[in-house]
């Protein structure tokens, strides 16, 4: 299984020597790996994993993957790592994580967003309110014990400097504001004043102030400013002056609003949706107390859960009302396939008591195992059904058509039953986390759903035939007739 650590680092940026850093620290832990891990500073790599997405190039990011020998170890040697190297490089945000099957980079993550139309003038105010309101919800999350890592995604505020113009005085000297910034740029960052021809090589020429001249930001006041549509020269300090900021370099838009995520990871052993229930009373007071206009989204687990699992009950829904209808065609009874469904609750009930047992969260593949064993149960049922049915077409009394179907049926439900069960054992303990929830539902539901399919439903069959009524047994009188001749030739 691989394991994914990134390193982001908002205050300086990354060079190679990063990677033998962390490798360093890798390489002592006290599990078995490949030792051939693959990395890339400045930006991630091409597409490795369908659900990892590449980053764009970044000076302050790094990624290196790594292939961990024993699958069953990646949850502890991620739990062994994480304090480790998050310690080794102050000021710089380190995840390991394990790759996920699932396209979900942070498994609780919350979206504030202010949904009114926001004027050029309003955009500075609109920026400092969504970075106040993140600041309160991050506060949220780190008040937990459970949580780690909470951060935004928009990264903190980098430091900026800029030159304010004085409109009045550079007109009076003869200065626009191109001279200034031209002035500036060709000192501090230099201007390509001619090209170098070096075989095939193109070398271009900068001018620039000496290193020992533009080292400090004191320097850019014994700057001149030269002016382009004359001879005009004065000092920077006399038409400008220097103004220190904290700006927002990366703002993230979503359905072109300004959107910022909070998010956080889960500590070991808990789920996100512990997570949320241990704030929910908290996102609730948040929730009511915003801003006019601005409104919050829940995305992670909970939205890809909350979305996939609504795709799949659509799915599944139409699936039991087709079912439904054929066996309605089948049987010409509307409530023969109720009898047919009633076993399916309880092969549910066994499906979720044996995650419980095994301590497997309920997520996309238990559902995926719990939708293919209500239709392992249904066939079941309508074989049985199915018998009693031929039965009755050859006159048998119901009480006699029913206990032969159970005992008849016994071996070939409980041959299909076994052999199924026992094939998914070895997937089970050997196929890995994403092939557990599937084999523990369908293991856990056969079992349970098995007996009530060969014991409870032949029970509320006859409740439905003699007691209630609903459902008639009529022998026909030619049936009646061939058993009694039968009977008489015997």
């Amino acid at each position: 299984m691989n394991t994914i650590i990134t390193l982001r680092s908002p205050f300086f940026a990354l060079d190679s020597a990063a990677i033998p850093e962390l490798m360093g620290k890798v390489s002592r832990a006290p599990v078995q790996h490949n030792h051939n891990p693959a990395g890339a500073v400045g930006g991630g790599g091409p597409r490795f994993w369908f659900s990892v997405s590449p980053q764009l190039q970044q000076l302050n990011y790094a990624q290196i993957i790594m292939e961990v020998t024993d699958k069953e170890i990646t949850p502890e040697f991620v739990k062994y790592l994480q304090p480790i190297l998050s310690a080794s490089i102050p000021g710089a945000r380190i995840d390991v994580r394990q790759l996920q099957y699932a396209a979900i980079e942070f498994p609780v993550d919350i979206l504030i967003a202010n949904n009114a139309d926001v004027s050029a003038g309003q955009s500075a105010e609109d920026i400092r309110t969504l970075r106040r309101l993140s600041a309160q919800l991050e506060d949220i999350f780190r008040s937990l014990p459970n949580t780690a890592g909470v951060r935004n995604d928009w990264d903190t505020e980098s430091s900026g400097v800029k030159l304010k113009i004085d409109p009045d005085r550079a007109n009076l000297a003869g200065i626009t504001n191109q001279d200034v910034a031209a002035s500036s740029t060709s000192a501090i960052s230099g201007a390509e004043v001619s090209t170098l021809q070096d075989g095939n090589k193109e070398i271009p020429v900068v001018a620039r102030l000496k290193v020992e001249e533009r080292a400090q930001l004191s320097d850019l006041q014994s700057l001149y400013v030269y002016a382009m549509q004359g001879s005009a020269k004065v000092p920077l300090t006399q038409v400008s002056k220097i103004e220190h900021s904290m700006d927002t370099e990366r703002i993230i838009r979503l359905d072109h609003f300004r959107t910022i995520a909070v998010r956080c990871f889960p500590r070991p052993g808990v789920l996100s949706s512990e997570v949320l229930k241990a704030a929910g009373p908290k996102l609730k007071e948040f929730e009511k107390n915003l801003p006019p206009g601005y409104k919050i989204r829940m995305g992670g687990d909970y939205y890809q859960q909350n979305k996939g699992f609504g795709e799949l009950g659509v799915v599944m829904a139409a699936s039991i009302f087709l079912i439904f209808l054929a066996l309605v065609f089948q049987f010409n009874n509307a409530v023969k396939p109720l009898l047919v469904f009633a076993a399916a609750p309880y092969g549910v009930v066994g499906a979720v008591a044996a995650l419980w047992i095994m301590g497997t969260p309920f997520g996309f593949m238990a559902f995926l195992g719990v939708a293919s064993l209500i239709g392992v149960i249904v066939s079941h049922v309508i074989v049985l059904f199915d018998f009693i049915e031929e039965k009755h077409e050859e006159g048998e009394p119901f009480e006699e058509a029913v206990i032969d179907a159970g005992i008849i049926r016994l071996r070939p439900v409980m041959i299909t039953v076994g052999a199924t069960v026992l094939a998914l054992f070895p997937l089970a303990l050997h196929g890995g986390p994403l092939w557990q929830p599937l084999c523990y539902t369908q293991i856990g539901g056969l079992c349970v759903a098995t007996f009530i399919t060969l014991l409870l439903v032949p029970v509320l069959y006859a409740i439905f035939v003699l007691d209630l009524k609903i459902l008639k047994w009529e022998v026909k009188e030619k049936n009646v007739e061939e058993a009694t001749a039968a009977l008489a030739a015997d």
